[in-house]
């Protein structure tokens, strides 16, 4: 359901899973390539055969919004959309449309996950996972 431009904000503790659900996004989406944390390199990226790619950001180890804004997140978002962890660190250079999912850990084997739509595109992108996932609006 992901296309360029759009973005997805993982907010959670750490163990909530956010990369885990990162993984099985990637999947979904069609990536070739295995995700991993990038923790220590801040940007990680996923291709799928037809060229496509797919940002995944971890802010976590970003110190101010002044050095998020090197990594151009407007330019990586023309190119893909991008998934963020820890997006609360950089909120001020993420643009405003955007779909927010908080993420907490339950027990080894359940997270409990809360979405918030922020925008058309991202609303209608909402109703689509309720529906692909409940089968209800």
């Amino acid at each position: 359901m992901l296309h360029p431009g759009d973005l997805v904000c993982l907010q959670g503790e750490l163990g909530a899973g956010k990369t885990t659900l990162v993984q099985g996004m990637a999947q979904g989406w069609g990536a070739m390539d295995g995700v991993s944390s990038p923790t220590f390199v801040l940007v990680n990226s996923y291709r799928r055969p037809d060229s496509g790619q797919l940002f995944h950001f971890d802010a976590y180890r970003i110190d101010s919004p002044a050095e998020a804004e090197e990594l151009d997140v407007d330019i990586l978002l023309e190119q893909g959309p991008m998934v963020v962890e820890w997006p609360e660190r950089v909120v001020s250079i993420l643009p405003p449309e955007r779909l927010w999912a908080w993420l907490e850990y339950e027990s080894e084997e359940h997270r409990a996950m809360r979405f918030a739509a922020c925008g058309d595109r991202y609303e209608a992108l909402l109703n689509r996972l309720r529906r692909e996932l409940y089968g209800v609006n």
